[in-house]
């Protein structure tokens, strides 16, 4: 995919505003704005991947202890395109009535919500292949959601155990079936690693 040059690139992040946390997708506001959503297990980098891609600290709050997004969290970004913040799915410790594997909220936003574009499933790129990861991707292709794979936290681990375990998860993308892999994405939040790719990647669907 051809880069565009960053200083003629929508990508160039100049505002990041946070508009308002939803329960259910039947109180976020209709809209055309193309949607991005970020998804992930639990405790797997995800506030700390969007600041790093909105060049903010605090836009997304970070936390040591999973669980701690439970909303869908609606940001804006250039007055371009959204940024969604969805709940982690697996191991938060909440409310056993707030606890589910897949939650509605989540799975509801995912199925019906006309303007995303696409979904950045985050995985932990330490792990082997993880059960739920996999369960999550397998629902995505089912119900047709267009998504793309980051794995998080390279700066974590060796490259060769890092190589060893995206070639496992996408070995285990095909034993499901696949016959072609969505896009990967290799980040770091500490190092900013990938960031440029996912946002060139993002600038190139908004602007198809």
């Amino acid at each position: 995919m051809k880069k565009l040059s960053l200083q003629i690139s929508v990508m160039t992040i100049k505002s990041a505003k946070f508009i308002k946390s939803y329960a259910t997708i039947e109180k976020m506001e209709t809209t055309e704005v193309p949607e991005f959503a970020f998804i992930g297990r639990s405790n797997v980098g995800k506030s700390s991947l969007i600041n790093m891609l909105t060049n903010q600290k605090n836009l997304a709050k970070t936390s040591s202890k999973p669980g701690k997004t439970q909303l869908i969290n609606h940001f804006n970004i250039n007055n371009v395109w959204n940024l969604i913040d969805l709940p982690g799915y697996g191991f938060a410790k909440v409310h056993d009535r707030k606890k589910a594997r897949f939650s509605a909220m989540i799975l509801d936003y995912l199925e019906n919500r006309k303007n995303l574009f696409t979904a950045f499933i985050l995985v932990d790129s330490r792990l082997k292949p993880q059960k739920i990861d996999l369960e999550f991707v397998e629902w995505c292709g089912i119900k047709q959601v267009p998504f793309q794979i980051i794995f998080t936290k390279t700066d974590k681990i060796k490259k060769t155990q890092l190589a060893e375990n995206v070639g496992l998860f996408e070995a285990a993308m095909y034993q499901q079936g696949w016959e072609e892999l969505p896009h990967r994405f290799i980040t770091s939040s500490k190092d900013a690693n990938g960031k440029d790719d996912v946002l060139d990647f993002i600038e190139s669907l908004v602007k198809a």
